[in-house]
This record gives C-alpha cells, structure tokens and sequence, in this order.
C-alpha cells in the first residue's frame, strides 16, 4: 500500500502583503480577462530600470518553489530570488488621476527612481 504526502504550501505572508484596495483591482482585472482566470499574481523582480532592480507583476500559473500567499481572496506568487529583495513588501492600489496605479513599498529599498517601478537593493 503506497501513501500519497502532500507537500505542505510554502507561505509567502512574511514576504510581500496586499492592500484591500489592490486586491479589489486585481480581481477586477481577473474577471476582465478570461485568459486570467484562476491564475494568481506574481510578484518579482528582475535586473533594469534605472536603480538597477525593477518589480513586474503578471498573472501566472504557481509553480513548484514558489512562495505562496492569499490576500483579501487574491493569490500571491513569489519566486524565492525575488523574495530576498520583497521581504516585507506591501503592494497599494491608487485610482487617482495624479500617481495612480499600483505602488509597492519596499522596506529593503534603499533608494527608488522617480517613477516608482526600479529599486536599488
């Protein structure tokens, strides 16, 4: 008799959070988006921009060395290499006319450009 163990979700609460605010607007683009659905997001970062590191978010399948975590009903992908830099990150939502559109705040940042999306680690 053989017994099937099921490897225990690897959490990524400790590693990056989202607002309900982002939540609610990452749903909003799920359901828009049929091609979408049951996806999570991912959060990473890659080498570029103008700080040297940059953050991307798309959705995507999870994976198995991802880190993984639920927000308000929505998914959150996290590849280890990126969790060294989004340790503690939490990811905002704004709908203003003026610097709207997702913000992510990063405790292990040391400086940012201007327009939000590189970092310098």
């Amino acid at each position: 008799m053989s017994v099937e163990v099921e490897s225990t979700p690897t959490v990524a609460e400790s590693v990056i959070s989202l607002t309900e605010s982002a939540a609610r607007q990452i749903t909003t683009m799920l359901a828009e988006d049929s091609e979408n659905a049951g996806k999570n997001l991912r959060v990473f970062v890659e080498a570029g921009g103008c700080s040297g590191m940059q953050y991307g978010m798309v959705f995507d399948e999870r994976r198995s060395d991802d880190l993984y975590a639920e927000y308000h009903g929505v998914g959150v992908l996290v590849d280890p290499f990126s969790a060294n830099y989004l340790q503690g990150s939490l990811i905002d939502f704004s709908d203003a006319l003026t610097g709207g559109g997702f913000k992510i705040k990063n405790p292990r940042a040391t400086s940012s450009c201007g327009c939000g999306k590189s970092f310098e680690a």
